[in-house]
């Protein structure tokens, strides 16, 4: 529906800063209908309807001035005016009620748990390939599937300990999973941010809700990276391994060292020694039991994988493989957020649970299969077209705001290498309520809710709700011109 034909919500009888608020047929998170709010954002709607726009836009300045002061910021790679940025932040909450947390919950348990299962079958006994139920083609020509892992054991045999899994919620109100993130997820500072902002600017509305916190998660990460320490190192040390100060998420790096109060290392300062990792200290060598690694795959160890990397530490693929250190998360768990392989999780909860999926996939095209290729090819116009292997946004065709240039584009990249993309309906991703120019209007949003695994499954009562700013705009990456607002799930 277009801006024309939706229903703006905004009369003599409500205040300004709903003038411009649109419904649509998309799902929306404050609205039923114009004017009249869902139960959870009454008291919301109530004081939005109370502040004066110039209040509002003061708090927004309040909540900017803190998120600078913080330096919080993140990087955008390829564009020339400088890469450094604020990172977006949108003044008003997402409320989450107590009965649609416990569905997430419940989701998201029984998603990693799967995950977890398929990871280590198919590094030690393929199961589910030999029965069918995920063609190994798939599984071997993926970039991120390692075959250096084969037959080695993991601590407790978790593969993935961090997941962010992006969520987003279609027209019926139900939540569905566009994505795993199980490599080096990340975002969790930001949400964590956004709470401590959002106490500052809002501190009476949010005292008016029952929030349930998430200020624990920083010792919750640090539990779960604990839990993976080999047995014989019952007091381990604990490290987070950065790529370095130009990595797009450093911030972040800084920050959750900072919470959880471990070293923050570079590959220059760990040293692998017969089989054990230290980190290099002004009192000497020190042993490192656990990595929480921020690196990708490829460049954690010249001696094991690329040769031309100099973010790693040569020898620590050797030390792992010998159970001397572990690593959150293992190598090898990118072959379980192949796009491509995202496709078949419903078909692995039920292999290895016996269960149906409490969270629905998103429809999804698979170009390697030479009916649903050409169909994606016949409807490019229509459809989100997303390479398997990349994140961030990146890569990506919307296939109806697209040019027929743009479309011809990845219909040539498309032919020549089918199984490096997927395609999807475009979503009508739900909209919240958001400041945006002393006006309250509605943007799309996901949610990234992150869960721990290690003795337990934890997940932190809240998420990054990522929001498209631009207005129209699906995307909600921030290296898209997307942002983030706090979110609240009651008790």
């Amino acid at each position: 529906m277009t801006q024309e034909n939706s229903e703006k919500i905004g009369s003599s009888a409500l205040s300004l800063p709903f003038a411009n608020y649109q419904l649509d047929t998309a799902y929306d998170e404050m609205f039923t209908a114009a004017g009249k709010p869902r139960v959870q954002y009454e008291a919301l709607y109530r004081r939005l309807l109370d502040l004066a726009p110039s209040e509002l836009k003061q708090r927004q300045q309040t909540a900017d001035v803190a998120f600078l002061n913080q330096g919080i910021t993140f990087t955008v790679y390829g564009h020339g005016e400088g890469t450094e940025k604020i990172f977006p932040y949108d003044l008003l909450p997402r409320i989450i009620t107590a009965d649609e947390w416990t569905t997430l919950e419940r989701g998201l348990t029984q998603r990693i748990t799967a995950l977890n299962l398929f990871l280590k079958d198919i590094y030690h006994d393929e199961k589910i390939l030999k029965d069918g139920v995920v063609p190994r083609e798939l599984i071997y020509s993926c970039k991120h599937y390692r075959r250096e892992m084969r037959g080695l054991r993991v601590r407790r045999d978790i593969y993935v300990s961090v997941v962010g899994t992006d969520l987003v919620r279609v027209n019926d109100g139900q939540f569905a999973v566009l994505e795993d993130n199980l490599r080096v997820p990340s975002g969790v500072s930001y949400m964590l941010a956004n709470r401590q902002v959002m106490k500052k600017v809002f501190p009476g509305l949010f005292g008016s809700y029952n929030v349930r916190p998430i200020d624990h998660y920083g010792q919750a990460l640090l539990a779960t990276l604990r839990a993976l320490a080999p047995p014989s190192r019952p007091d381990p040390t604990i490290v987070l391994l950065t790529p370095g100060v130009f990595n797009s998420a450093y911030y972040e790096h800084t920050f959750l060292a900072r919470q959880m109060g471990i070293e923050l290392v570079e590959g220059r300062d760990l040293l692998v020694h017969d089989n054990v990792v230290y980190m290099r200290t002004t009192a000497g060598l020190r042993r490192v039991d656990v990595i929480y690694r921020r690196l990708d795959d490829d460049f954690i160890d010249p001696l094991a994988f690329r040769p031309d990397s100099i973010l790693g530490v040569p020898g620590l693929f050797n030390a792992y493989r010998a159970g001397n250190v572990a690593l959150a998360n293992a190598i090898g768990t990118g072959i379980a957020d192949d796009k491509a392989l995202y496709a078949y999780v419903p078909r692995i909860i039920k292999y290895y649970l016996d269960e149906d999926p409490v969270l629905a996939n998103v429809e999804t095209y698979l170009l390697d299969e030479d009916a649903q290729r050409q169909h994606v090819l016949e409807n490019l116009d229509k459809l989100v077209v997303k390479a398997v292997g990349e994140s961030g946004g990146y890569g990506m065709l919307i296939g109806p705001h697209s040019t027929a240039d743009q479309r011809e584009e990845f219909k040539r990249r498309i032919i020549a290498d089918p199984r490096n993309y997927i395609a999807q309906p475009t979503l009508a991703l739900s909209r919240a309520a958001c400041f945006i120019e002393g006006q309250v209007e509605a943007r799309h949003v996901d949610l990234r809710p992150y869960i721990l695994y290690g003795e337990q499954i934890t997940i932190v009562p809240s998420g990054l709700t990522r929001v498209a700013l631009r207005r129209g705009s699906l995307v909600v990456n921030s290296s898209q011109g997307g942002g983030s607002k706090d979110t609240w799930v009651l008790f």
